[in-house]
C-alpha cells in the first residue's frame, strides 16, 4: 500500500492539498512493516491546483493523508482511484501508524472551517 502525507515541510502533516508540492511516501507491505519512505519535492505546475496532465505521480497512491483538502480536491483524487483522508495528527510516520490501524485522529475543525471560506471566496477555484 502506497501512503503519501502532504508536508510542505517535509517535517509535519500539513493541510491545503490541492496546493501542496510536497509529500512523504510511505510504502508499506503490511502494518507491521517499516516502511519504505521518499520524499516527493514536485515542481510548482505539478500541484493539483495547477496541473492538468493526464497522468500525476501521486496517481501510484492509494491514500493521502493531509491536514485539510477542499471537496473538489477528494473528488478529483477519488476519480483517480486515490482515497484522501483528513486527519488531526501532525507527525507524518504516527498519522500512517493511525490509518494503518483505523484510528485516524479527527482533523482540526478550524483547519478545515478555514479552507472552506476560502473556496467561499475563489468561486470556481480549482485548488480543492
Amino acid at each position: 500500500m502506497k501512503i503519501a502525507v502532504s508536508s510542505q515541510n517535509f517535517k509535519s502533516v500539513t493541510g491545503h492539498a490541492g496546493k501542496s508540492r510536497r509529500f512523504i511516501i510511505f510504502d508499506v507491505g503490511t502494518p507491521c512493516d517499516i516502511p519504505e519512505v521518499v520524499w516527493l519535492d514536485l515542481p510548482m505546475e505539478m500541484s493539483f491546483h495547477e496541473f492538468s496532465g493526464e497522468k500525476h505521480p501521486l496517481d501510484d497512491m492509494d491514500v493521502i493523508l493531509t491536514a485539510s483538502a477542499g471537496h473538489g480536491f477528494v473528488n478529483k483524487l477519488a476519480q483517480r482511484g486515490v482515497r484522501v483522508i483528513t486527519c488531526g495528527e501532525s507527525d507524518p510516520h504516527k498519522a500512517v501508524r493511525d490509518f494503518l490501524t483505523g484510528s485516524v485522529k479527527p482533523a482540526n475543525p478550524h483547519a478545515h472551517l478555514m479552507h472552506e471560506r476560502h473556496e467561499s471566496m475563489h468561486t470556481g477555484c480549482c485548488c480543492n
